[in-house]
């Protein structure tokens, strides 16, 4: 009995610690949507903890209307897809190829590959190159560089190295050529590694700011991240009013009273729905890779 009560109080510290730490991920995400329906003014006067206390939509007609935003996204999503799927061919390509224990210069290579994890070029000798390249000021300065992800890469060989040899020899004994064990056989099997990895790739080119802020100074090529990025460090609204092309809404922001903080938090939800709203769908195949990657790890 005595243990049954210790077992029964644990679990309810587990649970408790799991609901605060659920409370503390939450509260800051809907704060922010509160405040960005919210009039400006009227939450600066503070007591907004859940929900609006003066709905409006203004904040995101604002942000919504503004050309360069607009321009922002499309950027962003252009290379998040391309930037995903061009990875993802990339790193099942590379890692396919060496996952064959008889290739040429297969440890030198791996070798080579471990020791770019390691160490790097450096920032200015990096943006050297790829001003000589011509990809500063381009789109594909989001793309080109990203293509190839080590991490990626021995991750999803692990993986493959996992797929019993028997399975291939026999495909290879039909007349299957690599080309063909690797788009019918292999790729199907790779689909939940696949979307674990392609998840990771595409938040980590949703939430780069880094490269639009450093290698590109055309401002209808940044993404939203870098657009955020200036927004939250501005002192006034002329960011957002300067490109906006809804001037009806202008005109009544002066009446609502939108402020700075209040469009900051529009602008933030608006750059963070979208790659929430993609996990869903694709969480089974997350947590299936996730599972295996870590089994075979």
């Amino acid at each position: 009995m005595k243990s049954t009560a210790l077992e029964r109080a644990g679990q309810g510290l587990i649970v408790f610690l799991l609901l605060l730490m659920c409370v503390s991920i939450l509260y800051p995400f809907l704060y922010m949507l509160a405040i960005s329906f919210n009039s400006g003014v009227d939450a600066a006067k503070g007591g907004i903890y859940l929900w609006p206390r003066s709905f409006t939509w203004m904040n995101y007609e604002i942000v919504l209307g503004n050309q360069v935003i607009r321009n922002a996204y499309w950027i962003t999503i252009a290379r998040t897809i391309v930037g995903t799927f061009g990875g993802l061919a990339v790193t099942l390509a590379a890692a396919y190829g060496l996952s064959h224990k008889h290739l040429p210069f297969r440890k030198g290579i791996l070798s080579y590959i471990l020791i770019t994890m390691l160490f790097n070029g450096g920032l200015v000798p990096f943006y050297i190159q790829l001003f000589k390249l011509g990809l500063t000021n381009t789109f594909w300065v989001y793309i080109i560089p990203g293509l190839f992800s080590s991490w990626n890469m021995f991750v999803m060989l692990k993986f493959l190295q996992g797929i019993p040899e028997a399975l291939l020899e026999s495909a290879e004994l039909d007349g299957a050529g690599p080309v063909r064990i690797l788009v019918q056989i292999i790729l199907p099997l790779s689909k939940p590694m696949l979307a674990a990895l392609g998840l990771f790739t595409a938040v980590g080119h949703w939430n780069d700011w880094f490269s639009g802020a450093f290698y590109v100074t055309d401002q209808n090529l940044i993404p939203v991240q870098t657009f955020l990025q200036q927004l939250l460090s501005a002192q006034d609204l002329s960011a957002v009013t300067s490109s906006n092309s809804n001037q009806e809404a202008l005109a009544r922001s002066t009446m609502e009273n939108v402020t700075l903080m209040s469009v900051k938090m529009a602008t933030v939800m608006t750059s963070a729905l979208p790659i929430l709203a993609v996990y869903p769908f694709l969480q089974k195949y997350f947590v299936k890779g996730v599972l295996i990657g870590s089994v075979k790890g």
